[in-house]
């Protein structure tokens, strides 16, 4: 099970470009059908490592460290499931428009959904570089469809910034196979400690280098400035999806340090998830558009889940976890009600400008309503329960309690501010000069956006379980030798 939802999407992918090219309803049919499978795939994956298995799928039969090994604890089974479900909700915003404005929009779609699931899945360095050129060479097809000036000149932007990052993880990882030997995560846990002292000062220095590639494709401050304008001007369909990118960032360096490198916790980045929280918080206050504060957004959400992941305890490492996922789906939300508005409003598009009135727009003012009471984290939705349970999780210190605390709380009230400036502008500041749109919001995007608005329900609903299952999960992250012994082994560890 563990290749099968990387075979899917790029099988499907191919079949797509040999046979559906001028055909959009077959590409549409097969996009469903790719869903469909990898849905039900993940949903296999996710029960057959409930119970703590770990099940190892060796490419060639080469053992490690020598092959290709693909891992499925919980951790990234969990994140498989996620990207499964957000990728088949889309869809059904994507359908409605976007995938008529180019021939090629469902193989890159796929594409990119293998990029995301081989990051979650792979157990080597060399084999997560690879997966996220596939991922960001998607994203790059993705990020320019449709045309624009504005899309254009920002795509160009997180190209460069990208394109420097994998030099980057080049040399990082050239670094610690230069002083480790290996680039097996499992193997790497085996040998860190008994790497002599003279190349220990080259493995930490590939391995700095390395959390500040991650740190970069999380969008963590100071590396957060590519990502409001990037993800703010790109497709709608594609900045939903994006909001999972940062997060694969955000697990890649948990997997690198904690699990390769053997750190007790990412204590030291509490006071960059900090600054990440008031830049995007402050940053949704001066956004020009839904779509920028969308990304401004995901930045505020990436601070409080370094918060929770900072911690070198599980329940606060489950908690923020737990925050990943809401985070994830609060995230998609905000840009797909970003692209339905710009869709209806013909002059002004998503800006934060009074303007005429608009078909729909007391549907897509009450959705935006609930979108605001996801993002900002108010009762009694997952965004609250998160919040929450990352804030009860910190040790009671005058300093780090404390200091957390105050940032949350007034990230959330600006956050607060920002959303209702937006709300009103947009929604309320209207005048009526009898020239509505000709069309309302496309179905197949109010539908996507009301099954993530309901994801985030059913996550609060769900919230005692899945806290005790990523707490699970985080402790495995904490205590790898299950991993370790299940990778060198390459079978299912029970």
């Amino acid at each position: 099970m563990p290749i099968l939802p990387v075979l899917i999407p790029v099988l499907s992918a191919a079949v797509m470009v040999a046979l559906s090219r001028q055909d959009l309803v077959l590409a549409r049919v097969l996009s469903f059908i790719a869903a469909a499978a990898q849905l039900v795939v993940a949903l296999l994956l996710f029960a057959a490592t409930g119970e703590g298995e770990i099940l190892v799928y060796r490419l060639g039969d080469w053992p490690a460290p020598y092959g290709i090994a693909l891992v499925a604890d919980r951790l990234s089974a969990a994140m498989v499931l996620l990207t499964a479900i957000l990728g088949a909700v889309l869809l059904l915003h994507a359908v409605c428009a976007w995938d008529r404005r180019g021939r090629h929009f469902h193989p890159l779609f796929q594409f990119q959904l293998m990029g995301i699931y081989g990051a979650f899945l792979t157990g080597d360095f060399f084999n997560l570089f690879v997966f996220f050129e596939v991922m960001l060479i998607a994203s790059y097809g993705l990020m320019v469809h449709g045309g624009g000036a504005a899309r254009l000149t920002n795509a160009l932007q997180y190209m460069v910034v990208n394109l420097i990052a994998s030099s980057l993880f080049l040399f990082a990882v050239a670094l610690i196979y230069n002083a480790a030997g290996t680039l097996n995560f499992a193997d790497l846990a085996q040998r860190v400690p008994t790497i002599p002292s003279s190349d220990r000062g080259i493995l930490m220095a590939g391995g700095t280098l390395l959390c500040v590639v991650f740190l970069l494709k999380a969008a963590v401050v100071p590396l957060q400035f590519w990502l409001p304008g990037a993800y703010g001007h790109a497709p709608g369909v594609a900045a939903a999806l994006f909001a999972l990118l940062s997060k694969v960032g955000a697990y890649a360096l948990l997997r690198f340090a904690l699990v390769g490198l053997g750190w007790s916790s990412l204590a030291a980045l509490e006071p960059l998830a900090w600054l990440t929280l008031l830049a995007g918080a402050l940053g949704v206050l001066a956004a020009p558009s839904l779509g920028v504060l969308a990304g401004f957004a995901s930045i505020s959400s990436i601070g409080v889940l370094f918060v929770g992941l900072a911690g070198a305890d599980a329940a606060r490492l489950g908690a923020g976890l737990y925050y990943l996922v809401h985070s994830t789906l609060a995230g998609a939300a905000l840009f797909v009600l970003a692209d339905l508005v710009r869709s209806v409003r013909r002059e002004e598009g998503d800006a934060l400008v009074g303007g005429r009135e608009f078909s729909g727009r007391a549907l897509l003012g009450g959705l935006f309503f609930l979108v605001a009471i996801v993002t900002v984290g108010l009762p009694p939705l997952s965004g609250f329960v998160g919040k929450l349970a990352v804030l009860r999780s910190i040790p009671v210190t005058v300093i780090e309690g404390a200091a957390s605390w105050v940032f949350v709380l007034m990230a959330s009230f600006l956050l607060l501010l920002g959303l209702s400036r937006a709300g009103s502008r947009v929604f309320w500041k209207t005048q009526k000069d009898g020239g509505q749109a000709s069309h309302g919001p496309a179905a197949g995007g109010v539908a996507a956006l009301a099954l993530l608005l309901a994801g985030t329900v059913v996550w609060a609903l769900v919230a005692g379980p899945a806290l005790a299952y990523f707490t699970q999960a985080a402790q495995a992250l904490l205590e790898p030798g299950a991993y370790v012994q299940a990778v060198m082994g390459a079978g299912v560890y029970r």
